[in-house]
């Protein structure tokens, strides 16, 4: 049979919008797929394997939940079902902290409401790497659906609907010095955009004198009609509060809580780039932790200016937190980060948490006794300030040939002296400065990025990148 149009795995699981190519009908035959992988192609302890599901708070995410549920319990898995909403890493989590044979989490993360998705989390709580998504893909359609009645799968013990959240945060409270932050007196508001990580970050610093304020924490699935994507033109709410409100630290979780965005007091917008290098200095100076640090070919040339000054070995890769997962799991990394906020650390899974990246931000200011601001303002004292942007263009081409652009040998007065074309096309110039064009993976946008030390000239390059675009 042919694959079912509208199923294809992009840099982070499949998505499709709802009631037209995201349905029951595609929900099962992927579920179906992801069983056929499970029961032939993973090897475990047990002759029974074992499946998390859990979904965020996006429209009927339970219910295509339950679906995931029941047609893998009918294929002889047993499923551990989340009992709520949960960010995407809790699901992550309890595979790995519960020797999980794999996971799946029901979430379209940052797309706009009218998304809905699927994640396929390995053994090790990480991210699907394409070899796996490519055997996913390899049985859709290849075994008729399989589905056991939910109330039935219960009482014959194939699912077991269960709190995938408390070990989640015992977890995140060891991880974190609650000794130290305890003592600090710091207010933070946290925007969780009405998505699965709503009040987390309070149950994680009860007992703290620092006082949480939270801000669109209850379920939204149109998410005010905007995507909950932690990039500024999506949080004027939380700049202005921060602008004019005392607090000393904002924080922006999106969809599935696995992104993390900051504001400083004053309504000074962090960019996720900026919290990368932030949490390798954290990690690396106050925790005298070490390790390697990875960033994607979308990333800032601060991480390697703060690299070369910690003397912490910089890895890249191409977009998509599931190489960087991949390293994770193969070598001794540090922090790894993409340019959309998805940050991953050591000793932990080797995925995104946003939740966990914002609370180390609350404890850098607690180990430095100093704002973030001024933190920020020190770090770009010593390593140089640069400034990223990105421009999101619609296009209703799929397969646009980039391949020209590499012949680009000068971009707005400054020789292209790198070009590097193993995802998407980056032309870096003799000052550093860059300009990126990227397909999306999840939707149906070519991404134009930018960066150089004046705001200006990467105004400037961004504009020539899109005008490009429109020529290609």
């Amino acid at each position: 049979m042919s694959q079912p149009t509208g199923i294809k795995f992009g840099t982070d699981g499949w998505r499709g919008i709802i009631a037209k190519d995201f349905t029951f009908k595609n929900v099962e035959i992927i579920s179906q797929a992801i069983g056929d992988w499970v029961n032939k192609d993973l090897k475990g302890n047990q002759q029974t394997k074992t499946v998390c599901v859990g979904f965020d708070t996006r429209f009927l995410s339970g219910g295509f939940a339950e679906t995931v549920a029941c047609v893998l319990a009918a294929n002889g898995i047993k499923v551990i079902l989340s009992d709520r909403a949960v960010p995407t890493p809790a699901v992550s989590f309890t595979v790995k902290n519960r020797g999980l044979d794999a996971g799946v989490m029901i979430t379209a993360s940052h797309n706009p409401p009218q998304f809905n998705g699927v994640k396929i989390k390995t053994g090790d709580g990480g991210a699907a790497p394409q070899s796996v998504t490519e055997k996913v893909e390899g049985y859709l359609n290849e075994t008729p659906v399989k589905r056991i009645d939910f109330n039935q799968a219960k009482q014959e013990k194939l699912i077991a609907v269960d709190d995938l959240t408390e070990d989640y945060v015992k977890f995140i409270r060891r991880y974190l010095d609650l000794a130290r932050i305890k003592k600090a007196r710091f207010k933070i508001l946290v925007d969780a955009m009405h998505g699965s990580g709503d009040g987390f970050t309070a149950q994680i610093l009860k007992g703290t004198n620092i006082k949480v304020t939270l801000m669109r924490d209850k379920i939204n699935p149109s998410f005010d009609g905007k995507r909950p994507e932690p990039v500024v033109e999506n949080l004027e709410d939380i700049l202005r509060r921060m602008k004019t409100e005392n607090f000393d630290l904002g924080l922006v979780l999106d969809g599935d809580a696995d992104r993390i965005a900051a504001v400083a007091s004053g309504g000074e917008f962090i960019h996720p780039q900026k919290i990368l290098a932030l949490l390798a200095m954290h990690l690396n100076q106050d925790r005298k932790m070490d390790g390697g640090v990875v960033k994607t070919i979308a990333g800032t040339v601060l991480m390697d200016k703060v690299c070369q000054g910690l003397d912490l070995k910089l890895y890249e890769t191409p977009v998509g937190f599931k190489y960087i997962s991949e390293l994770m799991t193969t070598k001794d990394i540090l922090v790894g980060g993409e340019e959309a906020g998805g940050m991953g650390l050591k000793n932990y899974i080797p995925e995104r948490d946003g939740t966990l990246a914002g609370l180390l931000l609350l404890e850098m200011m607690v180990y430095r006794k100093k704002h973030i601001g001024k933190i920020v303002k020190e770090m770009e004292d010593k390593y140089g300030r640069f400034y990223y942007l990105r421009a999101d263009l619609k296009t209703s081409r799929l397969n646009i040939n980039l391949d020209k652009l590499k012949e680009i040998k000068t971009l707005a007065g400054k020789k292209v002296t790198e070009v590097k074309d193993y995802d998407g096309i980056k032309l870096i110039c003799e000052d550093l400065s860059w300009l990126m064009f990227r397909a999306s993976g999840t939707e149906p946008l070519m991404r134009v990025y930018s960066e150089a030390s004046s705001l200006a000239r990467s105004k400037q390059l961004l504009k020539l990148g899109e005008k490009i675009v429109k020529e290609l």
